[in-house]
């Protein structure tokens, strides 16, 4: 029998088995960096099937001075009842360890990977190759996963390693037994169990990994400085590292793109909806000539300097919103233009190429209006942006980037469905393809003018429509000065009007006996609209998020939790430090705005004047001299 390191049984009953079991550890292997967040991936061989004779040959030939009791380690039964049968081959392959930070030099760390499907396991042989191809076999890190049923009714998880005592961690690519047994082994138990599969392709599926994970560190060290003077009021440490790792995705792509046409020039590019104009800045600064068009500057745009070029006008699809002489258009959360990129990057020229990461869902003319399926919405909106783009004449490519969001499939258009010479009959059909959704979308606009046969990619733009000619008749950029609606427009009176009534129904749902401070009760979300007249709701809707936004920001009195709305005690420091983050009162501390309890509440405040953020009396009200804190509408 193995030397058995930890067991986990699975839940009784558990139907996803063997299937899952395997789906679990093709995760593992594939991906290991989603559960050692000290892996940026791997890279992996093509698996095939070797029998024990041809086994033997590899293990022996490719690993010298691995002994017989590897190979019986192997070969070992978990159960009688499960042997290895002589004509069942073993799936072999091979995968190099990419970490994320580099501490090996040109040392190459490999593991030799054995699936037995006849006896339900999967075999790791760590070695490390060095730059002249030497091997050093970790014998001492040899380890199993095996899945066992004894007696066919309760599966379990087991790990066994070959020589425990031996196993070398150095916290990188060989974590500890510990962290074996306490964190990876409950992993693939749970994902065995709910056996789910992606809709989406593996992370960076275009890209070596390798290449990926250089430059990403390269790059987040040379721009990690910005996270310290960002000006802007969104999340500092999300923004830059992310557009750092765009940045790294398309600047590796591009590499590989020179690579295989031969290209030295670096590619150039327009950032359609650039934003804060971040992912601009870093690739101009690597040596990508470029430009970003969005409706209104932001605040950052100040520092980067003249090398960075951004624009402030409205992106209008047509005739005066095409880029002939640019290699790529990029839409980075480009909202409404995502869906017109494609088409944009294939009426610029023959060779304009695209990447896209949508995020918000836009049709050509207004809001995505998703169909009846099966798919999840956003995976239905991937779906659509790939139709658009292979009607637009795109071999379509979808991956999935390492970025700290939800939305992270991208699309990238780098090569034609069809010969320039088409280029007459692609044309009719990206603009029956629009004019089809215009119709959809209950617009009706200009159809557009079809090229004229055999014109070549950049020849005679300007003449071969109308003057002033607008396939995107009907599309509605947005406007320049962003509008706020999260409440904060409304007149103060109104609010406190809302609030008193909410407040004292809640105080009125308990009796008020004397003995505590009154909490009131609780209502749903649902059951406070109830409360208010059809107006005053019609009022709030136009706001975003409407009664329950207003209700939130009204955080001194309201608590708002699972869709229902509580008076808040200051005294629970849990519930206050959840929801305002706010630290002790300190002496002498600036109170800018009057505490609604004191001024309100039957029993006044629960807390002691020196202890409430908020002023008890007039008194206790001072003006504030410090600038007024920065709102949503300096959020871009």
């Amino acid at each position: 029998m193995m030397p058995k390191l930890s067991e986990l049984k699975f839940p009784a009953g558990c139907k996803t088995l063997p299937e899952g079991f395997w789906s679990a550890v093709d995760v593992w292997i594939k991906k290991p960096h989603v559960v050692n967040k000290r892996l940026c991936g791997v890279k992996e061989t093509e698996s095939e099937d070797v029998g024990r004779e041809a086994l033997d040959l590899l293990l022996l030939q490719d690993h010298p001075g691995l002994s017989q009791d590897v190979f019986s380690f192997l070969s070992s039964q978990a159960s009688p009842a499960r042997t290895h049968e002589e004509d069942k081959p073993w799936s072999s392959s091979v995968r190099t360890i990419i970490p994320k930070v580099n501490c090996y030099g040109t040392t190459l760390q490999k593991e030799l990977v054995l699936k037995d499907f006849t006896r339900q396991q999967v075999s790791f042989l760590p070695f490390e190759e060095d730059s002249g191809g030497q091997v050093s076999l970790k014998r001492g890190n040899i380890h199993q996963i095996q899945l066992i049923s004894p007696d066919c009714e309760e599966w379990a998880l087991e790990l066994h390693v070959l020589t425990p005592d031996a196993w070398f961690s150095d916290g990188v690519a060989y974590p500890r037994l510990s962290w074996l047994s306490a964190d990876l082994l409950p992993k693939l138990l749970r994902w065995a169990t709910e056996c789910k599969s992606s809709e989406f392709r593996s992370t960076l599926s275009l890209l070596p990994v390798e290449k990926y994970s250089v430059m990403y560190q390269q790059l987040k060290e040379k721009y990690k400085a910005l996270v310290k003077v960002w000006p802007e009021v969104t999340d500092p440490e999300k923004f830059v590292y992310e557009d750092v790792a765009i940045a790294t995705y398309l600047l590796v792509l591009w590499a590989e793109e020179r690579e295989e046409n031969g290209l030295t020039d670096r590619q150039s590019f327009v950032d359609l909806g650039c934003g804060n104009g971040l992912l601009v800045h870093i690739l101009t600064n690597e040596g990508h000539p470029g430009k970003g068009i969005d409706v209104r500057k932001r605040k950052i745009w100040d520092m980067y300097g003249p090398r960075t070029l951004l624009e402030e006008k409205a992106i209008t699809p047509g005739e005066s919103c095409l880029f002939p002489g640019t290699d790529w258009l990029i839409g980075n959360h480009s909202d409404e233009l995502t869906p017109w990129i494609p088409v944009i990057a294939a009426r610029s020229s023959h060779c304009c190429r695209y990447f896209v990461l949508p995020c918000c869902f836009f049709d050509f003319y207004g809001k995505y209006q998703r169909r009846q399926c099966k798919k999840s919405q956003y995976k239905e909106y991937i779906d659509f942006i790939s139709e658009v783009s292979q009607v637009s004449g795109f071999n379509t490519e979808e991956d999935c980037l390492r970025i700290p969001s939800t939305k992270r499939v991208c699309l990238v258009g780098k090569s034609r469905n069809y010969q320039l010479p088409d280029e007459a009959e692609a044309e009719q059909r990206r603009a029956h393809y629009v004019e089809s959704r215009q119709t959809a979308s209950g617009i009706t606009g200009q159809r557009s003018d079809i090229r004229r046969d055999g014109e070549s990619c950049h020849e005679n733009r300007d003449n071969d429509r109308t003057p002033g000619s607008s396939w995107g008749a009907g599309f509605q950029p947005r406007d320049r000065v962003e509008t706020v609606r999260n409440c904060a427009s409304l007149p103060r009176d109104f609010v406190d009007g809302v609030v008193l009534r909410v407040a004292n129904v809640l105080l009125g749902m308990t009796e008020d006996d004397g003995s505590d401070w009154n909490r009131g009760g609780s209502l749903s979300v649902s059951e406070v609209a109830g409360l208010l007249e059809q107006e005053t709701l019609r009022r709030l809707k136009k706001e975003c998020g409407g009664l329950q936004t207003l209700l939130k920001n009204n955080h001194q009195v309201f608590r708002v939790e699972g869709g229902r709305v509580y008076v808040r005690d200051w005294r629970d420091r849990k519930a206050s430090r959840a929801s305002t983050k706010r630290t002790p009162v300190a002496p002498g501390a600036l109170k800018t705005r009057p505490c609604w309890f004191h001024d309100h509440h039957p029993q006044r405040c629960p807390l002691q004047a020196e202890h409430c953020a908020f002023a008890h009396g007039p008194e206790d009200l001072r003006p504030s001299t410090r600038p007024l804190k920065k709102t949503k509408r300096d959020a871009f």
